[in-house]
């Protein structure tokens, strides 16, 4: 099915199995899931139990060798291609985060990054405890170059993720990228961003035929998916309903979100009169 997982960070906080739990699930609905650098447990030890396909999502750190010690390790472990975050220069005000001085229980690591000597941070000033760490690990000097330098040191395809302009598409494909998912970071990182399925369309028009392209952001129903599909994504990626589905019932939870976002999405391709995946065209959808 074209309903694939997004990476989000820290999923054990929403349930002790974290990603284990996620990717097993993903597994059992034979679709994708793609795992946050940010993850509480390691490249390695979700790939030991997954059965489907899983893409590894990188933040590009200010020390180049650690993120090229990611990559090398997702390779090895079996992952079947790379997202690159590119939204995430410096991190967006999250106000609930300051104002709740968020930071992780003493009990949840950063496994991907505990290796390569990188703690986090668990200081006591006020304040985001998060946006702090963040700050002192991503690189906020990206640019587009750097898309050249991730396909030189991986033989697996680079999706660039973070994606709201057609001349960013561009950009993205013309320095080397396989695909491109077209993202506002969950409307968490710059405030009065666009809706992603507002911009899809033009996305679509300037580089689908080269590559592909995917959306995530919004996605709650079936008919949602229906709609993006329509406006030529290749599938969709779902973020909070899996948390809220991991915690509510790990593994379990997971696969049951994933089931009803499915048959909803199965009854809307029906009511529209498309029965495959070609047929769902944009003419199904009013102009944005």
């Amino acid at each position: 099915m074209p309903i694939l997982i997004a990476p989000t960070a820290f999923q054990g906080l929403a349930h002790p199995e974290g990603e284990v739990a996620t990717v097993k699930a993903a597994g059992a609905a034979k679709t994708l899931m793609t795992l946050s650098t940010l993850s509480t447990f390691s490249i390695e030890e979700v790939m030991a139990v997954a059965t489907g396909p899983v893409w590894f999502q990188l933040y590009v750190l200010q020390d180049r060798a650690i993120s090229a010690s990611l990559v090398k390790r997702a390779e090895v472990a079996g992952c079947k291609a790379i997202v690159l975050t590119i939204d995430v220069p410096l991190l967006g005000r999250r106000e609930r985060d300051v104002r709740n001085q968020f930071k992780l229980p003493n009990d949840l690591s950063l496994k991907n990054l505990l290796p390569e000597g990188l703690q986090k941070s668990r200081d006591g000033t006020a304040g985001s405890g998060l946006s702090r760490y963040t700050t002192s690990l991503f690189d906020p000097a990206l640019t587009w170059k750097d898309i050249e330098w991730l396909t030189g040191i991986t033989k697996l395809p680079v999706l660039v993720k973070g994606i709201l302009r057609s001349d960013d598409a561009l950009l993205a494909v013309k320095h080397g990228a396989s695909g491109v998912i077209v993202s506002n970071h969950g409307a968490r990182q710059l405030d009065t961003t666009p809706a992603t399925i507002s911009v899809l369309p033009e996305i679509v028009d300037a580089v689908g035929s080269k590559v592909e392209v995917y959306v995530d952001g919004g996605i709650r129903r079936g008919t949602d998916v229906l709609k993006a599909i329509a406006c030529g994504a290749r599938a969709v990626f779902i973020g909070r309903p899996v948390l809220w589905g991991l915690a509510s019932g790990a593994e379990a939870g997971v696969r049951y979100v994933l089931e009803m976002v499915r048959q909803e999405f199965d009854l809307a391709m029906a009511l529209s009169g498309c029965p495959m995946l070609s047929s769902i065209t944009r003419d199904l959808i009013r102009p944005l």
